[in-house]
């Protein structure tokens, strides 16, 4: 069997030991064009779960390697004159150069061919004379171009700016991140140790902060020297220094995302960077060069045809990457957006960074370093005016305050559609749904949309706020709550527009009645879907019809003894029909831009805010995205949609995402709604509640820790378990939520458990 790999960089020297260690009898000819000591990185960082898998598959190779590492343990973040250590994340480093080096000698003691300072081709001049061409050719990647019908890249070019450099100052204590605010903008810099006297030091900028400075015209060394001066009281004199002096000009870089639909083609195959990349903020490109190329030997060892080889490889590979580039993206949007952080307090900030990539939770981190975390318990605690004398508590059971209704926790048990309404009147059912959650332990309960008229209603099923015997069911329920828990009740409110007259949820969700259909509105007659029925386009006089029937609602509400509502402008019901340009075609002052749109809403806002008391708070629902593209609503519109309902006096902004179109195409995932409310709140300075797939405390925990929001929704959680924050609060050790006094027996019994389970797990 004769290989050709193009590339000598960690991929394919790996690949042609891992291969030879497999079929010593295999020609593995590795080409590349750089001489054998050249190489433009500085260090490689790598995992103690990466040398394991490394040892498993070359001792030999692995030991030099682990030999040759700095290793460490913390994690450092310099902000606003302070520095911040966190322990336990155990990394190391290597020079990339003595990586290779080690890598080099070893494939040529199993007999590789390495032909260094060799130009190399596309993959079509070899692929003919080799059985396989393993295209290791890195970011660039000459093979994925020239067959880039077969591979079809996807190449996403990220915002940063960012110039990898070098310098002898040590950082030997800690992976450190340095932020710095100059005149110009804020540049920062990820800098770490691989050998003895030098480190890494990677620095990063915006590009409106690239711009200002001039980075693209400046010579290498003038933007050194810049760089020099802006971290020179973190340099202690040290030089920075660059091993690509063999690039003319700028060597400021924007880092290139690369995924490729498929690796494979005919008898070449795409390896390392070639076929997908991970941004350098997570430390894990070598990592994956090295993985695969062990996978693929296995592959092509093992497998009985070149074609089932490389199939395997792709298939087992393709998840890791696919792992490892959602992480890599959540952390490269994070610095992106890091501007939007930097107001932030260096306890958050830290906790916001070391999170970043959501491979590291909340109580992850307290298994790594169980004092640092403890002590930003205490902070979050302390700057949510929580009791200092207590015992340390999770971000989750901090109180909070809207206005004068004060939330014992942020546990929000969001607004569920129960479909259980007689003629718009909640039943008993939705006394003891409610009652029971309340009982449950989470700070605020949400009613579902509660609707402001017959014709206002989703279904027949729905609840309302439009006749004396819903006001008086409402309020026996929201008796029981304030005299039976500690929880208060919200009642959000709404008009379904042209999703209304539909079926009850299990009957087929948004499907028009069979029969009994009633008239529906909305800000244009586009209807819902095409078997929906035309919504009539309201004109002024039903337009004020409706606005007195949101005012009389609330007036409802608050007879009824509500602690808070929520107007419903979100989910493509009606006031959202308004606010989205894909239900909003009006020519009117009503129509067209995001202003006119956001009119009536407003005027909305406006009439039931005057009615609500002062003291009690009033909170909006909205879509932050129709997931529609720049068709639709897009983040940037819902940060202006939230400042308009604060404007306006909205106290808290619910971020939702979604529900608006057909044609939406929504990216989900665990927590994937938070990020909405992360960038209201923090570029905005409004308060939030995040919502969307959160089912964990660890979830709940990780949000608020990190300022992503203030208050944390669940709605399946509690639908599945009514005593969620009560059964959470036991997991987690916390003995202080109170229990409804009936339960105390089963409480302690409770209690007792989780003790005896987590000191079993100590012993194992």
């Amino acid at each position: 069997m004769r290989i050709a790999c193009l590339g000598g960089g960690p991929a394919g020297l790996y690949f042609g030991i891992s291969m030879k260690l497999r079929n010593p009898q295999a020609e593995i000819t590795v080409f590349e064009r750089n001489k054998a000591d050249d190489t433009f990185g500085w260090g490689v960082v790598l995992s103690d779960e990466t040398l394991d898998n490394l040892s498993k598959n070359d001792a030999k190779s692995a030991a030099v390697i682990r030999e040759n590492f700095a290793y460490w343990d913390d994690v450092a973040l310099h902000h606003q004159g302070q520095k911040l250590v966190s322990s336990g994340h155990g990394f190391c480093g290597i020079g990339r150069k003595k990586l290779l080096l080690i890598l080099q000698d070893r494939a040529r003691e199993l007999g590789v061919d390495l032909q260094f300072q060799t130009e190399i081709a596309s993959a079509s001049a070899y692929k003919d004379d080799y059985d396989i061409v393993v295209a290791c050719d890195g970011l660039n990647s000459k093979t994925r171009m020239e067959f880039a019908d077969a591979f079809k890249p996807d190449v996403d070019t990220r915002k940063c700016q960012f110039v990898w450099l070098g310098t002898h100052q040590r950082f030997d204590d800690a992976f450190t991140f340095i932020f710095e605010d100059t005149p110009k903008g804020w540049v920062w810099a990820h800098a770490y140790q691989f050998d003895d006297d030098t480190a890494t030091f990677i620095v990063e900028c915006s590009q409106k902060t690239f711009d200002a400075y001039g980075f693209g015209e400046m010579s290498q060394q003038e933007s050194i020297a810049v760089c020099e001066e802006i971290f020179r009281d973190h340099l202690d004199g040290h030089a920075l220094m660059t091993n690509a002096n063999h690039i003319r000009g700028s060597a400021w870089i924007q880092f290139p995302r690369v995924l490729c639909e498929k690796w494979s083609h005919e008898n070449v195959v795409l390896l390392g960077d070639a076929s997908a990349t991970a941004h350098f903020s997570i430390g894990s490109g070598t990592k994956l060069a090295l993985e695969s190329a062990i996978a693929l030997a296995d592959d092509i060892t093992e497998k009985p045809t070149l074609e089932e080889a490389f199939a395997n490889y792709e298939d087992e590979r393709r998840l890791e990457v696919l792992r490892l580039q959602s992480a890599a993206r959540n952390s490269v949007e994070w610095f992106e957006d890091v501007e939007r952080y930097l107001h932030l307090d260096p306890v958050q900030l830290n906790y916001s960074m070391l999170t970043r990539s959501q491979r590291i939770s909340h109580e992850n981190l307290r298994t790594r370093d169980p004092e640092w975390l403890g002590s930003a318990e205490a902070w979050f605690m302390e700057q949510a005016g929580g009791d200092a004398t207590s015992p340390a508590r999770a971000p989750m059971f901090a109180p909070f305050a809207l206005r004068d209704m004060k939330l014992k926790n942020r546990i929000v048990v969001s607004p569920m559609a129960q479909y259980k309404a007689v003629d718009g009147t909640p039943t008993d059912w939705h006394l003891i749904h409610y009652g029971e959650r309340a009982k449950g332990g989470a700070g605020l309960v949400y009613t579902e949309m509660t609707c402001v008229s017959p014709e206002g209603r989703i279904t027949p099923g729905c609840p309302g706020l439009y006749a004396p015997e819903h006001e008086a069911a409402w309020r026996r329920l929201t008796d029981f709550v304030h005299n039976e828990t500690e929880a208060k009740i919200c009642c959000q409110i709404g008009h379904s527009g042209r999703k209304g007259s539909t079926r009850v949820g299990w009957e087929g969700m948004d499907k028009p009645l069979e029969d009994g259909n009633w008239p529906i509105l909305s800000a244009s007659d586009i209807p819902w879907s095409e078997e929906n029925a035309v919504p009539e386009a309201m004109n002024r006089a039903q337009m004020d019809q409706v606005k007195a029937e949101f005012v009389a609602a609330a007036e409802m509400a608050e007879r009824a003894g509500f602690d808070m509502i929520e107007l419903h402008a979100a989910h493509g019901y009606l006031i959202s029909s308004f606010i989205s340009p894909l239900s909003n075609r009006r020519e009117d002052e009503y129509g067209g831009s995001l202003e006119n749109r956001m009119r009536y809403p407003l005027e909305v806002f406006d009439a039931m805010r005057a009615v609500w008391p002062e003291q009690k708070p009033m909170s909006v629902r909205i879509s932050a995205s129709d997931w529609a593209g720049d068709e639709g609503i897009t983040a940037e519109d819902a940060v202006e949609i939230a400042k308009m309902f604060e404007a306006h006096g909205a106290d808290i902004i619910d971020v939702s995402a979604g529900q608006t179109s057909t044609e939406a195409q929504p990216v989900y995932g665990r927590m994937f709604q938070t990020p909405f409310s992360d960038r209201i709140r923090n570029e905005a300075g409004i308060k939030t509640m995040a919502v969307g797939n959160i089912y964990e405390a660890d979830h709940v925990n990780s949000i608020l820790m990190a300022g992503r929001a203030d208050l944390v929704c669940l709605a399946r959680p509690h639908l599945a378990d009514p005593y969620w924050t009560l059964h959470a609060a036991t997991a987690l050790g916390d003995r202080q939520e109170n229990w409804p006094q009936p339960y105390e027996a089963g409480r302690d019994q409770a209690w007792r458990l989780a003790d005896r389970a987590a000191e079993m797990v100590g012993q194992v």
